[in-house]
């Protein structure tokens, strides 16, 4: 790559389609095309709601195949819709790829993205508007796999409801998801986690009401850290080594830039800063999220290879070192605390996608970056009781009343020390 220029749409998209075809080369690699089909199909027939991991279900390579499939379908998407690359491009991406190694499948996203698509077609509106929310609200793709199995009716009626419930999900999902946005005003990324926690223990209370109960499972994949760890260092190096080739020392300065950054939820690297320093940004975050697992004793895995790449993700749209580090280390603090330990499957999901909140230590600080993810620890553990797991983006939950409870009383006691130190009538 030639140094400072630009790049035409179609290449930076086509840069950006070699993180899933890495997956799906490395897949093909680790697993006999045989047991990667048959693999496929035990991924699209299993129950998915949290936490199942397709490395257990189908094999590694079939799902690391499944991932960097739907990454690809969700990158063709959205070029075909007509947005411009930005940032919420590479993390639409990144989301997709990583939730696809536990939850989303080649058969259970459809019927939400269909959904989406109805609703810009009933509001006039062009399917580009909404692109990035049907992408994101394929976290509640579980109902959909979830409803197969426990309504006993014929396999032609079971089919019609999944179908229609996925299409009256993707629906609701876009103004839902603004709505809730003023609720935590950015400061939890995962708005659309926090949307679909709404939609998911609605569905879920419903079925429960007709006593269809649905329960949380635990299939966690053990015995993979040497061959990720070597994976995805080379990913995440080559990102680091790419932007250097890009820009040379110059990429340092925008990578200064992005560290003063509050981070919060509109956030666009790409736009702000650049590619060049963007990629360095989610190269660095993505080794420091693998080797904070690994240094804590957890397993790399579908689950928690999904939250590495989650926070790669938004490391275009919002995290950073700075910002992102506090919270981790908050959950970690927690751990000496409660009665759970760090390498648990449920809290070390708490620790990686709790990032979420970065937002809250970007603007306020270092100890209440360390609140945050000392809070989002309890709650995030215990929310997913309202829904059985099947919102994939539990953490976005979580992370969502965690920020309304934290920052409005943290604005408050600051907005006293102001008035205080201006000698104002309180």
């Amino acid at each position: 790559m030639q140094m400072d220029k630009p790049l035409t749409r179609t290449k930076q998209f086509g840069l950006l389609a070699l993180v899933p075809l890495y997956f799906i080369g490395a897949g093909m690699i680790l697993q006999k095309p045989a047991e990667i089909w048959t693999g496929l199909v035990h991924i699209i027939r299993e129950p998915d709601f949290l936490i199942t991991d397709y490395f257990v279900i189908g094999g590694v390579g079939a799902a690391m195949v499944n991932a960097g499939i739907l990454a690809l379908v969700s990158l063709i998407i959205v070029y075909f819709s007509g947005r411009e690359f930005d940032g919420h491009t590479i993390t639409s991406c990144f989301l997709m790829l990583g939730f696809s190694l536990f939850g989303k499948n080649l058969l259970n996203i459809w019927a939400i993205l269909a959904g989406v698509c109805l609703y810009a077609w009933y509001h006039k509106t062009h399917l580009s508007r909404y692109i990035y929310v049907g992408i994101y609200g394929t976290c509640l793709s579980p109902i959909i796999t979830q409803l197969m199995h426990v309504l006993e009716f014929p396999f032609g009626i079971r089919l019609l409801i999944s179908i229609t419930v996925g299409l009256m999900i993707g629906f609701v999902l876009p103004p839902l998801a603004t709505h809730v946005h003023y609720a935590h005003k950015g400061y939890s990324l995962y708005n659309m986690g926090f949307a679909a926690g709404i939609i998911a223990t609605v569905v879920v209370s419903l079925l429960r009401s007709f006593g269809m109960e649905t329960q949380s499972r635990l299939i966690w994949a053990t015995g993979y850290d040497r061959l990720f760890l070597v994976l995805l260092t080379v990913l995440f190096g080559g990102m680091i080594v790419t932007a250097f080739l890009r820009r040379g020392k110059g990429v340092i300065s925008s990578y200064r830039n992005i560290w003063k950054s509050i981070g919060i939820s509109g956030t666009d690297y790409i736009k702000e800063q650049g590619a060049a320093a963007t990629i360095l940004n989610m190269g660095i975050n993505g080794l420091f999220a693998t080797y904070f697992v690994a240094a804590v004793g957890g397993d790399l895995n579908g689950p928690t290879i999904g939250g590495i790449f989650t926070i790669v993700g938004f490391s275009a749209t919002g995290k950073h070192l700075r910002n992102i580090a506090p919270i981790m280390f908050g959950v970690y603090l927690a751990s000496f605390t409660k009665y759970w330990n760090i390498y648990e499957p449920s809290p070390m999901l708490a620790l990686l996608f709790s990032t979420t909140l970065a937002p809250v230590a970007g603007e306020f600080g270092v100890l209440a970056g360390l609140l945050a993810g000392y809070l989002h620890s309890s709650v995030a553990l215990n929310v997913g009781l309202l829904y059985g797991g099947m919102n994939l983006y539990n953490n976005g939950f979580a992370g969502g009343i965690v920020a309304i409870f934290m920052v409005p009383v943290i604005q408050s006691i600051r907005d006293r020390r102001a008035r205080a130190k201006g000698s104002l009538s309180l």
